[in-house]
């Protein structure tokens, strides 16, 4: 398989993009595109999408184009997200709830096990089926039910600490909503800071470009 390593992190990025538009046009009956068409529904150019893909291997055929279908299982491959890793939640305030609730974990090969909370108004009750426990009996779940990732929606002040005992617990990656940056040079496992504000600033200097009268001055 390839090395990760030598993988840029935009190209890397672009793969959920990618995922995600081949699922779409699979839904849609798509059974073969070009780079040319994926491009155009992508904003991209079609050269783009090769050198990104050539990275992994040779997917398409001169003429052909790609398969779908087939494009997909090697994304899914890539990506990770072919088997079921299995997820807890700690956090269950309202953003917690909001994902247990609504997001498709399962979407991204995801299925999550249980949550954790310290608030006695939620451990015992269930979010879509997901239980939520006590937090003092992480260490008991994790030792019996061996979890890959966790999905952090702690406090900021708390987000390293959990952080920590979930590395100790044997968890293999972090999703982490904690409105702080955790270092996966200070975890030893994969992180994934979400900031929403990142998202939200940076349409907001979009629309200031684009704005004839210079928006927000």
């Amino acid at each position: 398989m390839e090395n990760a390593k030598h993988v840029s992190k935009a190209v890397i990025s672009r793969l959920p993009r990618y995922y995600r538009t081949l699922r779409q046009l699979a839904n849609e009956g798509v059974g073969r595109i070009s780079s040319k068409d994926l491009a155009a529904q992508m904003d991209l150019t079609a050269s783009q999408i090769r050198q990104d893909l050539s990275c992994f291997g040779g997917f398409g055929q001169q003429g052909y184009g790609y398969s779908v279908d087939k494009l997909i299982v090697e994304l899914e491959r890539i990506l990770g997200v072919a088997g079921s890793q299995r997820a807890v939640l700690l956090g269950v305030g309202n953003l917690g709830r909001a994902l247990l609730r609504n997001f498709d974990f399962s979407f991204c090969g995801v299925r999550p096990i249980a949550a954790f909370d310290t608030s006695v108004e939620v451990i015992g009750r269930d979010f879509r089926g997901i239980p939520v426990h006590a937090l003092h009996d992480l260490e008991l779940f994790c030792e019996r039910e061996r979890p890959d990732i966790a999905v952090l929606c702690v406090p900021a002040d708390q987000a390293q600490v959990v952080s920590e005992r979930l590395v100790r617990c044997g968890v293999r990656g972090i999703w982490n909503f904690s409105n702080v940056s955790l270092r996966q040079d200070d975890l030893g496992i994969p992180v994934e800071n979400v900031h929403f504000s990142d998202s939200l600033m940076k349409l907001c200097y979009h629309m200031k470009a684009t704005d004839p009268f210079e928006f927000g001055e």
